[in-house]
């Protein structure tokens, strides 16, 4: 991410930081690339925190991820390595122990680091990780209310009112509060939503129910005759319509595609049969509604303690996700749709005037990244870079 970097280090009279730069880092969960107001893909989605970040610093439109699936995602980000390289290859995969993350060699030069909501690596674990000087985690996947946390060792129940990605944002921001004016931070919150099954916060439930949805052209691509699409048992289009069609390659759909359809990962049998596709829409965009006031809160917390000029903010999605197109849903495939993720970057100095770049960033660009603007050189065993 060069182009990133040489734009924070861009202060206005041209001097260099006077002392090292506090970095967020925001992951969210299965959170496509284009699913932001500012976009324009859902017109009636409403996103102002992501629309102010990527207004005043940078929206990278080419973010990808090597590998789309939650684990082997998560430690591309904190190792800089491919999955075949750091060996998290599925979300059951063991976490090797020589596997080093990057806030390990922040550590090393005097940052206060601190580790905030989903793990999932080494399958359903919540312990505290190195790297991390402060540590809160839940195991797996989590849960959206009643969620048990497990903080620096010792596990905490919260009541069933309690929304995840509201405590996390609340006990992120605490802790920022307590962090030494004198000493850099390092800040990872990694939010449950919005994966599966969505489960908006109570003030956002139905908020979007009945709005129009714009669905994929692709979505009946793979269709049979008695498919069910959206909910309905509906005629599909016809073969010859499909073969017709000169804007798809049809012929050459791979047979699994076909065959996911009806799958879980399918629109016709999607989680099983526990929603329908409508449902499924709304109730995603309106979880992520939540995300957005976190970044709203987290950055007005960053103005409120004075240190807006001296902190880089980084969101970023673990993985894209399919909303129909090909007929499917979720992620763990080469489609677009899968692969590409949400990149928006803010630092102080940063003099982009909101346009986006269209330099390809993947994953593994993250932990060089963060390593760079903290004036760490990157270990030779990361194959990302800044």
């Amino acid at each position: 991410m060069v182009v990133i970097v040489s734009l924070c280090f861009k202060e206005k009279k041209g001097n260099e930081p006077k002392k090292p730069m506090n970095v967020i880092f925001i992951l969210t969960d299965d959170h496509r690339f284009d699913f932001m107001g500012f976009t324009g893909k859902v017109p009636w989605l409403k996103t102002p925190a992501m629309d102010q970040l990527a207004k005043q610093g940078v929206w990278v439109r080419n973010a990808t991820v090597t590998t789309a699936l939650c684990s082997p995602s998560r430690a591309s980000i904190l190792t800089g390595q491919y999955a075949h390289t750091h060996k998290v290859v599925d979300n059951f995969s063991p976490l090797p122990e020589n596997l080093n993350f990057f806030p390990e060699y922040l550590q090393k030069v005097g940052y206060s680091t601190a580790f905030f909501g989903k793990w999932h690596m080494g399958h359903a674990g919540d312990d505290p990780q190195k790297g991390f000087n402060h540590w809160e985690s839940f195991r797996g996947q989590g849960v959206y209310y009643n969620p048990l946390l497990n903080i620096n060792g010792k596990r905490v129940q919260y009541k069933d009112s309690t929304y995840i990605t509201d405590l996390l944002t609340e006990h992120a921001t605490a802790w920022m509060r307590q962090q030494s004016k004198d000493q850099p931070f390092f800040m990872y919150v990694s939010h449950k939503g919005v994966h599966d099954e969505f489960m908006p916060a109570p003030r956002h439930r139905s908020k979007y129910h009945g709005q129009p949805i714009n669905y994929p052209s692709t979505i009946n691509i793979t269709a049979s005759a008695t498919s069910k699409l959206h909910g309905d048992v509906r005629t599909s289009p016809t073969a010859a319509m499909v073969k017709n069609d000169t804007n798809y390659n049809v012929k050459d759909i791979p047979q699994w595609v076909w065959a996911q359809r009806n799958s879980w990962h399918g629109v016709d049998f999607m989680y099983d049969g526990r929603v329908q596709f409508d449902d499924f829409y709304y109730r995603y965009c309106e979880t992520l509604l939540a995300i957005d006031e976190s970044i709203a809160s987290i950055r007005k917390t960053v103005e409120e303690l004075g240190i807006a000029e001296n902190t880089m903010i980084i969101y970023m999605g673990d993985n894209g996700f399919l909303m129909g197109e090909h007929g499917l849903i979720d992620k763990r495939n080469m489609y677009e749709e899968s692969q590409k993720v949400p990149l928006l970057v803010y630092a102080p100095g940063m003099s982009h005037n909101g346009k986006p770049i269209d330099q390809i960033v993947q994953g593994i660009d993250i932990a060089p990244t963060v390593l760079d603007v903290a004036g760490v050189p990157m270990p030779s065993n990361m194959q990302g870079q800044s």
